[in-house]
């Protein structure tokens, strides 16, 4: 089990490493900038040319069954999911095949809406919740998958 984490705006990149060095799971952390990172063998940083979607070409070309992915990107977990990996959002939200399709509609709605000017651009704040939330699913789903579920 590898960790790809879509590493330019993700909010809980020090959870992630945190949770799977306790694991002893590689983390993948794919950007399109250079990144600080601690000195681990088990982290990389793989950083990517700027352009659309090269980061998530990236991960879905490296990701398999039973890795799990972290990307607030629906289109990229979309990709994952076909895949067969896990998918989690920053927030601690799991994307799944049930799900996917109801999620990349409302992303669709959602930025006609934004841009027809109906709706204000940008989601909720980033919090504590939040943080608490993903550090649990997070758990859940690296046993989860070291049980084969």
């Amino acid at each position: 089990m590898k960790i790809y984490v879509d590493a330019d705006a993700c909010p809980v990149k020090s959870e992630v490493i945190r949770v799977a060095e306790r694991h002893g799971l590689v983390v993948h952390m794919v950007s399109n900038t250079w990144m600080r990172l601690p000195p681990n063998p088990w982290l990389r940083l793989q950083v990517v040319a700027n352009g659309l979607d090269k980061a998530d070409d990236w991960i879905v070309q490296a990701i398999a069954t039973g890795d799990i992915a972290i990307t607030s990107d629906i289109p990229l977990a979309a990709r994952c999911l076909d895949k067969g990996a896990k998918v989690l959002g920053p927030t601690g939200k799991p994307f799944d095949h049930d799900g996917i399709g109801m999620a990349l509609a409302m992303r669709d709605l959602n930025a006609h809406l934004r841009d027809a000017g109906k709706i204000p651009g940008g989601g909720p704040p980033f919090g504590p919740k939040d943080r608490s939330r993903f550090l649990q699913v997070f758990e859940e789903t690296i046993q989860a998958v070291k049980r084969g579920k």
